[in-house]
């Protein structure tokens, strides 16, 4: 270190510059020195908040993969309506004109129950028993063809009736015109009466949204609701039961049958 004096300047003076120098530098180090601690702060800072936002990119990552998974993964019956009764039973039921073609050609087996309606505009729902279900199974399939129906818009409960698989038929009589989605039926008739025209939409405790009747759905959802025909747009009515249950928006959309309404006794109920 390399020292000047002055020698105009006694060695007081000298030495009182030199300290009004090192004061001064002092504080500048001082100064630089919070300066350094405050940048080392602000560094700190904005490594937590990047590996938050990473954190959060992570989990919104792995939420978009699960949720593809969990897409990928749907079983075959998960492209037409469907759920599972009460005692067990897969029921299934015919989207459109294309589905109702698929569930009945393809998905029928001896001892199943093909259930349809009196009028024009309903689905065929094939309730897949192998002839072992009882009574409460039939009238949830019934339900389950009901609500699906053109009558759920009209807000009543049409002619439900169910008959086996080999009396329906492809085969129109002499002069008639079978169209695509639709079936002759031949042979009796058995008729199903005091069903409800409602619906169940729920979730079950993996996170998984399930419909259905009523008496089906509430045995295996953690939560749930009922609806109604009414008059609340299906994509509101949609948006207010995920707000209630969770789950994915578009597995609600695909439970609701239309427009409609909560039940008022009993909108939603949760198991203990």
């Amino acid at each position: 270190m390399k020292v000047t004096l002055s020698v105009k300047k006694s060695i007081e003076q000298n030495a009182a510059e030199y300290f009004e120098r090192a004061k001064k530098l002092k504080k500048k180090t001082a100064g630089a020195r919070k300066i350094i601690e405050e940048q080392k702060k602000k560094l700190e800072e904005l490594k937590k908040k990047k590996s938050i936002e990473l954190e959060r990119e992570r989990k919104s990552e792995e939420a978009l993969k699960e949720k593809k998974q969990r897409k990928a993964e749907k079983a075959w019956y998960e492209k037409f309506h469907w759920f599972f009764t009460s005692e067990g039973f897969l029921c299934i039921g015919g989207k459109d004109a294309t589905t109702n073609e698929i569930v009945v050609k393809k998905h029928t087996e001896t001892g199943d129950l093909v259930f349809h309606t009196d009028e024009p505009g309903s689905p065929f729902v094939i309730l897949k028993c192998k002839g072992k279900c009882g009574n409460v199974s039939i009238s949830e399939a019934a339900q389950e063809c009901a609500v699906y129906s053109r009558a759920w818009k009209r807000g009543f409960s049409p002619s439900i009736f169910y008959v086996k698989p080999e009396q329906v038929t492809k085969e129109a009589k002499a002069g008639e015109f079978v169209p695509k989605g639709a079936f002759m039926v031949y042979g009796e008739r058995s008729h199903v009466k005091d069903f409800n025209m409602q619906v169940a939409i729920g979730i079950t405790k993996e996170g998984r949204i399930i419909g259905g009747p009523v008496t089906a759905v509430e045995k295996q959802a953690e939560k749930y609701v009922i609806v109604s025909p009414g008059d609340i747009k299906k994509t509101d009515l949609a948006k207010q039961i995920h707000k209630k249950i969770g789950g994915e928006l578009d597995d609600i959309m695909n439970f609701l049958p239309g427009d409609g309404r909560f039940e008022e006794t009993r909108t939603i109920r949760v198991r203990g």
